[in-house]
């Protein structure tokens, strides 16, 4: 159950992407992060006041936030903190850069997170899990080599560096998610998390890009900045619901969350005319391939 609420974790992440992508064309980064952690804010607001003051009402069901003090809450801000450092330097980056270059970097967390979770948490693989893990990273390695075709300097780019500084503390932030899901309610987790990115990112937006906002890219106003929020609050929702699961491998669960780039590929392709799609989508029937032997290992 947990690696289906894990692919369609990935389908969601996938939109999400996409909505991304498109609000911030031609836009200033930093007010459209705040505004999705607004928005994301607000979907989880009314949980937590109702599980607050009416807690029979959700009691017994997914969507139940329980009450408890800073010991617990110091953990997610924690979280808070880690989520937005992988969203600010992704966003600029996404921002910058072709959608099918920046899924395949992103699709290199899963490799940290393999390492990480074998060390952090003893897990091992079976001989299925390891092919489809091997399948996936070489197709992602390949279609990281097929970015250069479009003259992009992996080595001397800044906005490069701002993606695989993204895809850095998002594996931090997977590896501290299986932590967090053996101790707190999943919802409790999502929702405050969300909460608190609200106020770190209030002085965030004040001190370095209200000074300097008419020198950069102008703000825009775009209804897809709302489709960010929904789609990336239900994407982590089934995530975080996934890794509840007793049974359940955050390398594999990280794994198939970064096959959302398949989404994100021909999202790019049909509505960017992204360029060298031919090459890049050999590679990604490799992905394909992956994640159905990751699949078959849990069966």
């Amino acid at each position: 159950m947990w690696l289906l609420l894990a692919f369609t974790s990935a389908a969601l992440l996938g939109f999400y992407d996409v909505f991304k992508k498109q609000s911030l064309k031609n836009n200033a980064v930093l007010p459209v992060l705040f505004l999705n952690t607004v928005f994301s804010s607000l979907v989880f607001l009314p949980f937590i006041i109702i599980s607050a003051f009416s807690p029979n009402l959700l009691n017994q069901t997914l969507f139940y936030v329980p009450v408890e003090g800073w010991e617990v809450h110091k953990f997610i801000v924690i979280k808070s903190f880690i989520v937005l450092s992988s969203w600010i330097f992704g966003y600029f980056g996404m921002k910058h850069l072709p959608l099918t270059i920046v899924g395949p970097i992103n699709a290199t967390r899963p490799v940290m997170v393999l390492v990480g979770a074998m060390l952090i948490f003893g897990e091992r693989l079976n001989l299925y899990q390891w092919v489809g893990v091997l399948l996936a990273i070489t197709s992602f390695f390949m279609l990281s080599r097929s970015g250069k075709k479009e003259g992009i300097d992996f080595a001397h780019n800044k906005w490069i560096l701002f993606v695989v500084l993204a895809a850095v503390f998002g594996a931090v932030s997977g590896l501290y998610d299986k932590y967090l899901m053996r101790q707190f309610n999943p919802m409790l987790v999502q929702s405050w998390y969300n909460v608190y990115q609200v106020f770190i990112m209030c002085p965030i937006l004040l001190l370095l890009w209200w000074p300097k906002r008419k020198m950069t890219t102008p703000f825009r106003w775009t209804p897809v900045i709302i489709l960010i929020s929904l789609f990336l609050c239900a994407a982590d929702f089934v995530y975080f619901y996934a890794l509840s699961y007793d049974d359940s491998m955050i390398s594999i669960v990280s794994m198939v969350r970064r096959s959302s780039v398949i989404v994100s590929f021909l999202c790019g392709a049909l509505f960017f005319r992204e360029k060298n799609l031919k090459s890049k989508a050999i590679d990604l029937l490799l992905v394909l391939i992956g994640m159905i032997f990751l699949y078959l290992g849990t069966k």
